[in-house]
């Protein structure tokens, strides 16, 4: 009896499921790659609330025998294998949702705010909140900015799709170009889901490695005397159009791409609380409390999907070194077309503030400045930056829906 108890005690440890599975190398592998995100996040402090939730999400995935995510109730196949769909059926939600409640663990639960697209949607409402589209309407060119930025996203999707991966996943593999966390995770769980981990962590790893990535394209694509140049005080923007600039965005992209509606409405609502100047409460929450409790369900779920059995294979490298890509042409991109607005300005564009049409709000912008303020110190092109940052906020939203209008 005793010997029997201990017998159960024993392979009910980790340590015996770990070595229970002949590719237990992969889980230490896992453990490595953890460990250098959490450094990342901690030490080097690159996008920590992001990064670090994420890490952990891993980290609680790859825990042997733990039994906390269980991806495969997301998928088709499981229902089918069950019997409660018939082949070449898509499982209803209603269905995924019940089957999770009874079958799944606690990080299943979680997940289902990915699955659902809460989420996302929610953090964009608080990034709304946090962001001022006062640059962008002063400077409504600089919205081509943002729009030249999505360059990368569509490089990258038909290079992903030449190198073999289907128009589902190549549309996550590029969204990666577009710098935005919400969206890229918004596109993968409907088209990909089954690479949400890797595209997840390529997204925010390559955001947070912002001020690495972007200054070598950056010196590369413009000259010492664009990078001098000194933009003018920008207009003042009446409160009327502050508040009607929500209200028509929405308006206007959802006509044109309707599926970008649950990552632009969202958006626009989180900014009409801001600028409304009567919902000070509710813009604050959105800023503050929930975005921060929305952003540890987010990165603790999604980071949980990347287990090592589907994290450590070849496509999870070329995801890696697609975003990677996409990440500079986007960069490439915004940065070109500046040069053209400079060139038909006559030198009033700094090309600079190119670089910031990636909508990683305010970094990317940062970013811009810090490169100009070390060409000539009187430059102070942060203001600029922000218009077309904000763009590209918007321009990402669009090209997720135009990708979900073609695939989903």
């Amino acid at each position: 009896m005793i010997l029997q108890m201990l017998q159960r005690f024993v392979e009910s440890t980790g340590f015996a499921n770990l070595f229970a599975d002949p590719e237990w190398y992969k889980t230490l592998i896992m453990y490595v790659i953890i460990g250098v995100l959490v450094y990342l996040a901690v030490v080097k402090k690159f996008e920590p609330l992001l990064l670090l939730p994420i890490a952990f999400g891993m980290f609680l995935a790859n825990l042997p025998g733990a039994g906390l995510m269980h991806s495969d109730l997301f998928y088709d196949e499981y229902y089918i294998a069950k019997g409660l769909i018939l082949e070449g059926q898509h499982v209803p939600l209603g269905l995924m949702v019940q089957e999770v409640l009874s079958e799944g663990g606690l990080v299943d639960i979680l997940y289902l705010g990915v699955k659902l697209g809460i989420y996302p949607s929610l953090i964009f409402m608080g990034v709304g909140a946090m962001t001022d589209f006062t640059p962008l309407l002063a400077n409504p060119k600089s919205l081509l900015l943002g729009a030249a930025a999505q360059f990368g996203v569509f490089a990258a999707f038909f290079g992903a799709l030449l190198l073999g991966f289907s128009p589902e996943e190549a549309a996550a593999i590029g969204i990666i170009g577009g710098a935005d966390g919400p969206t890229a995770i918004t596109v993968t769980k409907q088209l990909a889901p089954q690479l949400l981990g890797a595209i997840a962590i390529a997204a925010y790893s390559y955001m947070a490695l912002i001020p690495m990535i972007q200054p070598p394209c950056m010196k590369l694509l413009t000259t010492k005397k664009e990078r001098m140049i000194e933009m003018h005080n920008q207009r003042p923007v009446s409160r009327l159009e502050k508040v009607l600039f929500p209200i028509l965005t929405t308006l206007l992209v959802v006509f044109f791409v309707p599926d970008a509606a649950p990552l632009i409405g969202f958006l626009m609502l989180g900014n009409l609380f801001n600028v409304s100047g009567v919902t000070e409460r509710l813009s604050k929450t959105a800023q503050n409390e929930l975005c921060n409790i929305v952003t540890i369900f987010l990165g603790v779920s999604v980071g949980a999907t990347a287990n090592a059995a589907s994290f450590l294979d070849w496509k999870t490298l070329m995801i890696i070194a697609l975003g990677l890509c996409a990440f500079i042409l986007s960069t490439c991109g915004g940065l070109l077309f500046a040069k053209l607005m400079c060139f038909l300005t006559k030198g009033k564009i700094n090309p600079l503030i190119g670089s910031a049409g990636v909508s990683a709000v305010p970094m990317a912008a940062r970013v811009a400045q810090d490169v100009g303020r070390k060409e000539n110190p009187a430059n102070f092109l942060l203001m600029h930056a922000m218009g077309p940052n904000v763009a590209g906020v918007i321009g990402s939203a669009v090209a997720a829906g135009v990708f979900l209008m073609w695939f989903a």
